[in-house]
């Protein structure tokens, strides 16, 4: 019998996130072998929702294979098939349980440069992302609970707890925040070695509500492209292409970075943000509303959407908060506000709206708190056995 918390995950991923209709082609994106169990109930929940289920399984350690072998030529014929392929596709679903996040790590970056270009922003940035209905997860595994320093049993726990949430009743609270953000010009943001102004004037504002990231709880935008000024000290780390950092601080200037800091290689974050021109500018900026997320695992898809944080992501913008900004790399570096970081304030138009992690707005405070997104939760069933 199939853990109920796998199967309530799948239909939740198939009919809310997805919301797959009939005829459409699905492609179940599955990468690690802990993933099988939920491939399976995903494959029989697209099929009976009247969806066709196009199910690829890899390894990290089976892609550096590949990379640290291949030419551009090769890369690029490899991502044009995928191209082919997604061109067909609908809904896309991937979920990522490799057992080691560092399988990566010494793929040699010419490599990892053809991968982005022929690959991560053609086929995803460029036609994914913009044309199909998408959700992008992790899976529990013994790697992300050791990064968590959690026991694996505790964090399945969280996990299924923050991906099973009520995702249409959060979606709901927060249109406030939307609005208020739709009405925003000046944002700026303080904590810790942190001071940022920027402008989110004219940019489209989205909610992140169980659509496209599992967890999810984030309402984004982008700032005006040159309006960014100040200091950000990211300070829940990140993990970026088989590189750990505990630590990142970006000085902008007119929105460019003109000076990295990080807690270790330095030289590999001058690398990763030279990839373009593109990746010295911010193309998102977002706010965390996780209720059940509190603590930095360096795990994107979890700590951006720690509740009272922020993140921006150097590089791509999103066609939904168009800033202009182009780039073949996209990545999201946090900061968090709350007392247990340091603490933090935000700003629309000189207003206090949020300090040290808690809305203070009157339109927010009711809606946005803890205690307003967890009411009346129902649990979630345990594995048996």
């Amino acid at each position: 019998m199939p853990d109920p918390r796998i199967s309530r995950l799948a239909r939740n991923l198939a009919r809310f996130s997805l919301d797959v209709r009939p005829g459409e082609n699905v492609l179940l994106d599955f990468r690690g072998g802990a993933t099988q169990d939920l491939l399976k109930e995903m494959i029989t929940e697209v099929t009976e929702a009247g969806g066709v289920p196009f199910p690829i399984v890899s390894e990290d350690s089976w892609h550096r294979r590949f990379l640290n072998a291949a030419g551009e030529d090769q890369i690029r014929g490899w991502g044009g098939l995928h191209e082919t392929l997604m061109k067909q596709m609908q809904c896309y679903v991937r979920v990522n349980g490799t057992s080691n996040p560092f399988d990566l790590s010494d793929v040699p970056e010419d490599a990892r440069a053809w991968e982005r270009e022929h690959f991560m922003n053609k086929v995803h940035l460029k036609l994914r992302v913009p044309n199909t209905k998408w959700v992008v997860l992790r899976y529990p595994t013994d790697s992300m609970s050791q990064q968590a320093m959690m026991s694996r049993e505790a964090f399945e726990d969280l996990y299924f707890q923050v991906c099973t949430l009520d995702y249409e009743r959060f979606s709901r609270a927060m249109d406030p925040l939307k609005a208020l953000m739709e009405k925003t010009d000046q944002i700026r943001l303080t904590a810790k070695d942190t001071d940022v102004t920027f402008s989110i004037k004219d940019i489209g504002v989205v909610k992140c509500d169980g659509k496209m990231n599992i967890p999810d709880g984030e309402v984004f935008t982008a700032p005006v492209k040159d309006s960014v000024n100040g200091v950000v000290t990211y300070n829940a780390g990140s993990l970026y292409g088989g590189t750990s950092w505990d630590w990142i601080r970006l000085t902008f200037d007119s929105g460019k970075i003109v000076k990295i800091e990080g807690s270790n290689d330095v030289a590999k974050l001058e690398e990763i943000f030279g990839t373009d021109a593109g990746a010295k500018f911010i193309g998102e900026f977002s706010f965390g509303l996780n209720p059940h997320l509190h603590t930095a695992i360096k795990d994107t898809l979890f700590d951006e959407k720690i509740y009272g944080s922020f993140h921006t992501a150097l590089g791509q913008c999103y066609d939904s908060a168009d800033n202009g900004n182009q780039s073949a790399i996209h990545w999201d570096l946090v900061c968090i506000q709350t007392e247990a970081y340091g603490g933090g304030e935000v700003y629309f138009d000189g207003e206090c709206v949020r300090r040290d992690g808690h809305w203070l707005h009157p339109d927010l405070r009711d809606v946005l708190s803890i205690d307003a997104l967890t009411a009346d939760e129902e649990r979630v069933p345990a594995a048996v056995g």
